[in-house]
């Protein structure tokens, strides 16, 4: 059977986009409401959708900021919202995401649910007339991303993305100081992701979802599949089917910093993977360790994700390492960043940091995305990174680590971080002739059109999207 084309996808998504707009809450759906711009003498109500995790970091940034009240709550885990509502005793809530954007006294939200659900729940967000926070990455794949940036600009809401580097005056400085010249011509930058991460465990059969969740709500747009592990929570970010991995995880953060260090606002030209779910076997199916090398031409970038235990590089496990003429400038933590010569003396050294919450704030009362340290069209950018190193992983094919020798061409960085690799798996007693590995083609990628061309074109450009079911359809902007 022949598969249907992109086209005739969206044009059955809008189809059934339509048929449900008798469905409750349907006006997140529908046409947004006009709303007014926030006056500087008023507070900023907004609305927290997702609180177990990280939405608690944001009830706890936003309600000390002045101006601004947490006004509202959303989780479709009844049992994990307890903690959230102890902090804003109230706040409002709201199990479904829709009736919260129903309400016309919330005047943005933030977002920090699972992956899958951001892109569809900014979207639905601007539409209902709301600024939105969203938190990395802003999208589960590429063609979200985009829809993302153009809903923004299509209905005039202020879109930030969750990388909070941006606001930290640390790293605000230094990648001034990188691009300005400090050393020298800079070509290369390295993105660490050394994170210890343990097995989630592997069960014998579908396992119940907690009963106080809304199982198919959480699920949202993704696949309704039975559910294969031990925890609901967290641990989607190690299945595919809702998470990315960690380089689509923590690595954003990084890979947003190394590309704003180099100073390139495209897609890469050519991207390629070499890695696996090594060291254990469990029910997760994203990458564990991970050596993935992004082409921008004169420049690259090289990410490793590291989950077995190992050394940190450049002092650093979890950073961004540039190498310039004159030495190297090492982002350790965003409020603290420090350049060395070739010798390793410091030679210069920037820190402090602000809320990134803030700056949105800010943005929303001026009614002016371009006061955003981090507007979402760099969210996309540094997003859409993890997602087509990820889906060159997934057209790797399996070889014995033994087997693979310099498999990233003519890029010396990115192949001697290979070999780094490589040591660090057999540190962990993996046996270079048993242990298999996913390598990845070297897919072109055509930054304007945001598609694939040349060799497995057609199979990398069907992992650009999903199929979205019902009524969770991601609309047509």
């Amino acid at each position: 059977m022949s598969r249907p084309t992109r086209r005739a996808f969206l044009e059955k998504s809008l189809l059934a986009a339509a048929a449900a707009a008798s469905a409750p809450y349907a006006s997140a759906l529908g046409a947004p409401r006009r709303r007014r711009q926030v006056p500087p003498s008023e507070v900023i109500r907004i609305g927290v959708i997702g609180v177990r995790g990280r939405g608690r970091g944001h009830i706890g940034e936003f309600k000390n900021l002045p101006g601004c009240q947490v006004a509202a709550l959303c989780d479709v885990d009844e049992g994990v919202i307890g903690p959230a509502r102890k902090s804003v005793p109230e706040a409002k809530y709201y199990r479904d995401l829709r009736q919260m954007l129903d309400d016309e006294s919330i005047d943005a939200v933030s977002i920090a649910t699972p992956n899958h659900w951001h892109s569809l729940a900014t979207i639905w967000a601007v539409q209902a007339g709301k600024h939105v926070y969203v938190e990395k990455p802003v999208s589960h794949n590429v063609f979200e991303g985009r829809q993302v940036v153009a809903a923004a600009a299509k209905y005039g809401k202020i879109v930030q993305h969750g990388t909070q580097a941006r606001s930290a005056p640390a790293t605000k400085d230094a990648m001034e100081w990188l691009r300005g010249g400090g050393l020298g011509a800079v070509k290369l930058a390295m993105g660490l992701c050394y994170k210890r991460r343990e097995s989630i465990g592997k069960v014998e059969g579908p396992q119940k979802p907690p009963a106080t969740c809304d199982y198919d709500l959480w699920t949202g747009p993704a696949e309704l599949q039975p559910l294969m592990r031990q925890n609901l929570h967290y641990d989607w970010h190690w299945v595919f089917n809702t998470g990315n991995g960690d380089i689509g995880n923590q690595g954003v953060h990084q890979m947003d910093i190394a590309r704003w260090g180099l100073g390139v606002e495209t897609h890469p030209r050519r991207v390629a993977s070499c890695g696996g779910r090594l060291g254990y076997v469990d029910d997760g199916n994203t990458p564990n360790a991970q050596v993935v090398w992004l082409d921008y031409g004169d420049k690259e970038i090289v990410f490793e994700v590291r989950g077995l235990a190992t050394d940190p590089y450049r002092g650093t496990g979890i950073g961004v390492v540039f190498f310039g003429e004159r030495g190297t400038l090492v982002s350790a933590s965003y409020e603290k960043v420090q350049a060395f010569d070739h010798d390793g003396a410091v030679i210069a050294t920037f820190e402090g940091d602000a809320s990134h919450g803030q700056n949105f704030l800010d943005a929303v009362r001026a009614g002016d995305p371009g006061k955003l340290t981090a507007p979402i069209l760099g969210g996309h950018l540094s997003s859409a990174m993890g997602h087509l190193g990820n889906i060159s992983h997934l057209l790797g094919e399996e070889s014995a680590l033994a087997a693979v020798e310099d498999p990233f061409g003519g890029s010396a960085a990115a192949n001697e971080a290979f070999a780094g690799f490589r040591a660090h798996l057999a540190a962990n007693g993996l046996d270079p002739a048993q242990c298999r590995i996913r390598r990845g083609p070297a897919l072109t990628f055509d930054a304007a059109a945001e598609r694939f061309t040349g060799e497995r074109a057609e199979a990398a450009n069907r992992l650009l999207t999903r199929e979205y079911r019902a009524p969770f359809l991601l609309p047509e902007i």
